[in-house]
């Protein structure tokens, strides 16, 4: 798969069509691979947290989620096709499992909204398989029963809704343990699915504005994220365009 690079990063090169066709060759082949998805928080954080960066620099598939992610590429003169944003990519494969019968496993979130989207999953994709859920509030020394479950599931795909660096430091641990063929994280998914949260309109999503809407809806938790994140995503791209020859 074609890669293009960002901050040191590689960005595989896939349309939405493109990546789920990769990730039903992924489940018929019974490996174990991760995909992450890049932002302007997530490079953020990377820059922060090594085991981040290790973690997502070791995922099979590293996709580009944010809208800003695709316009720095392009900027920078190595342009990915499109934005492949996680929880659109969390629906196509639950609409291709349903028809595959592959099974799901929906870790993370809170107990009420694990639940209601485990029900509205069952409901929007009639014939899904739910091998198993459970919430994302555990500690340390639980990890490895958490992991236990999911491979005793067997599982085909796994949902890690949790928030970074957890889910992508905890799914690089235990990827061998839990066997699944395909994990990815989706973030605060569960709780959009659920109701417990909103997803920006249409017209905000494809302007690049999700982040701003996510910010109205918590602006004391989520100014530091997005303003000051967003901010020095702007400053690194403006500095890989000027030098070093965009490698930033």
């Amino acid at each position: 798969m074609r890669e293009v690079e960002l901050f040191g990063c590689g960005i595989h090169a896939l349309t939405m069509d493109e990546a789920v066709s990769a990730v039903d060759r992924f489940v018929r082949e019974k490996g174990t691979r991760q995909a992450v998805f890049l932002n302007a928080g997530k490079f953020a954080e990377m820059g922060k947290s090594p085991a981040l960066a290790m973690a997502v620099n070791k995922a099979d598939l590293r996709l580009g989620d944010g809208q800003s992610v695709v316009w720095a590429c392009r900027f920078l003169g190595r342009p990915l096709p499109e934005r492949v944003a996680g929880i659109d990519l969390m629906h196509r494969l639950l609409e291709c499992g349903a028809k595959n019968g592959f099974g799901f496993y929906f870790l993370g979130a809170e107990q009420e909204a694990l639940e209601k989207t485990v029900a509205a999953c069952g409901k929007n994709y009639p014939g899904i398989k739910v091998s198993g859920y459970r919430n994302g509030y555990f500690r340390s020394e639980e990890e490895d029963a958490v992991a236990e479950s999911v491979r005793s599931s067997g599982a085909d795909i796994l949902f890690v809704a949790m928030s970074s660096p957890k889910k992508e430091i905890f799914v690089e641990k235990y990827l061998a343990k839990m066997n699944v063929p395909f994990v990815m994280g989706v973030g605060g998914s569960f709780d959009v699915i659920a109701g417990v949260t909103a997803r920006a309109p249409v017209f905000m999503q494809r302007a690049g504005l999700e982040w701003f809407f996510r910010f109205l809806q918590e602006p004391r938790r989520m100014w530091r994220r997005y303003l000051l994140g967003n901010t020095s995503f702007i400053i690194r791209t403006l500095k890989a365009k000027l030098f070093a020859g965009g490698r930033g």
